[in-house]
């Protein structure tokens, strides 16, 4: 386990996945990631590649043959090397495989920096090309925030802020988790998205045409509050476990694929690419007040 501290937090990543484990804000003494109670949701804040939700069939068709890949990717299950870390940063690394190579055929490194600053933060991906043609991928987040915050207090009582006004519209997902072509209207009290324990009774919200680029998880009861920076991820999901005390708040790079016939990798919606000796990089920010 690495561990990165400051006078404002203290946050823990295990090997595995390169997981965020905990995000502990010492002014308050106030865990707020989800402690992975495996009765309800074993995990903290999985990240995810090479592909972002579910994939029809449950595989990628590239240069005209299909592997095997399960929801999200295999990086959350991957076990990953530490090859820096201080007090307030650390790189991580996953290295293409034979392991790999099963599900996704080509060669990389995909590092996790985690770096804090303040009260704040940052997350980067950083995907390096070692092939000797394109790659193709999706990348995103998956943090689980813990809700709510104090005793004393209701679910009901936070709230999701949009830096923006939003008309939300999330696109539906079937019951196996692929985009069925439908919309639908989230509703709004301005640009607070109220949190009750059925919001999610569909699956995630997902957002694909959002203005804002920065959300914020408050309660009615308190200022304290957690804030996450997306300036470089167009999709945003939102999700929780129907009934749990956590929410996820989800920049993504990519999406899950639609019903109908499975698509070649590189015209997957949203997908990402890096050319050939190329490095991708794309950061969000976990910001706590």
């Amino acid at each position: 386990m690495t561990t990165l501290e400051n006078d404002h937090l203290r946050v823990s990543i295990r090997p595995k996945g390169a997981e965020l484990t905990s995000i502990f804000h010492k002014p308050s003494g106030i865990e707020h990631l989800w402690q992975a109670d495996a009765m309800v949701w074993g995990w903290h804040a999985p990240n995810l590649f090479p592909v972002v939700g579910g994939c029809l069939n449950n595989q990628l068709l590239i240069d005209g043959k299909t592997y095997p890949i399960e929801r999200h990717g295999f990086t959350r299950q991957s076990l990953f090397e530490t090859t820096e870390s201080t007090l307030t940063h650390a790189v991580f690394s996953l290295w293409s495989s034979d392991a790999t190579r099963i599900h996704f055929p080509y060669e990389f490194e995909f590092q996790i920096i985690y770096e804090l600053d303040g009260p704040r933060l940052t997350i980067t991906y950083r995907v390096v090309n070692e092939d000797e043609k394109p790659i193709f991928f999706s990348v995103g987040a998956h943090p689980a925030f813990a809700v709510p915050f104090t005793t004393g207090e209701a679910y009901e009582d936070y709230f999701i802020e949009f830096e923006q006004p939003e008309s939300l519209e999330t696109h539906m997902l079937s019951a196996a988790g692929y985009f069925t072509g439908e919309t639908k209207p989230v509703p709004t009290d301005g640009r607070r998205l109220l949190l009750t324990k059925h919001l999610f009774d569909e699956d995630a919200l997902v957002f694909k045409n959002l203005v804002s680029r920065r959300v914020v998880l408050r309660s009615d009861k308190h200022d304290h509050s957690i804030a996450v920076g997306f300036p470089e991820f167009p999709y945003l999901g939102l999700w929780a476990k129907p009934g749990a005390s956590f929410v996820c708040i989800e920049p993504w790079l990519g999406c899950a694929d639609s019903e109908g016939q499975p698509k070649p990798i590189e015209q997957k919606e949203a997908i990402q690419q890096v050319a050939e000796g190329k490095v991708f990089e794309a950061a969000f920010t976990i910001e706590v007040r």
